[in-house]
């Protein structure tokens, strides 16, 4: 994590507010974040979470699978096999 403060920030306020965003976003980590110190107590924050991995599941003769990797032989004639519609 990239942590980038302009201006003085206490460290207190910065290890808070990480903490409530992690708490936040618990499945997800800071990429990067940005203080910024403006007027008086006014303190500008910006941060980028990393992204979320995403995999497409389908429902192959009556299975939710990601891939078949892992189908034995028999599995992988009955998809073969399978009738297809179309939309």
């Amino acid at each position: 994590m990239k942590v980038n403060v302009i201006g003085q920030v206490p460290k207190e306020f910065v290890d808070s507010e990480i903490h409530a965003i992690l708490q936040e976003n618990p499945a997800r980590a800071i990429k990067e974040i940005t203080f910024e110190r403006l007027d008086g107590d006014e303190c500008k924050e910006s941060y980028e979470l990393t992204t979320v991995p995403f995999e497409r599941i389908r429902r192959i003769t009556g299975y939710l699978v990601g891939t078949m990797d892992r189908w034995n032989d028999a599995k992988r004639a009955e998809e073969h096999d399978r009738v297809k519609h179309s939309l």
